[in-house]
């Protein structure tokens, strides 16, 4: 990214580090761009239990060993 933010959650360094944008995770994982900006500037957020699902999906396709307690406090 061409800015950082010192301020950004797991899952937003997450897709920091393998390179994927907010919008193709929004697109790929079906999950509005609001939610997930949210999901990468908010570390106190906490998805329900459906988005959850569908941001676990997505990130599966990334990586297969990742669980949801890598990124959120559940």
């Amino acid at each position: 990214m061409w800015w950082k933010n010192p301020k950004r959650s797991k899952f937003g360094k997450f897709l920091d580090r393998e390179g994927i944008t907010q919008n193709e995770f929004a697109s790929e994982s079906k999950i509005s761009k609001r939610t997930i900006s949210t999901l990468c500037n908010d570390s106190t957020y906490e998805p329900s239990p459906k988005t959850l699902k569908k941001i676990m999906l997505g990130v599966k396709k990334i990586d297969k060993s990742k669980q949801p307690h890598d990124f959120f406090d559940i």
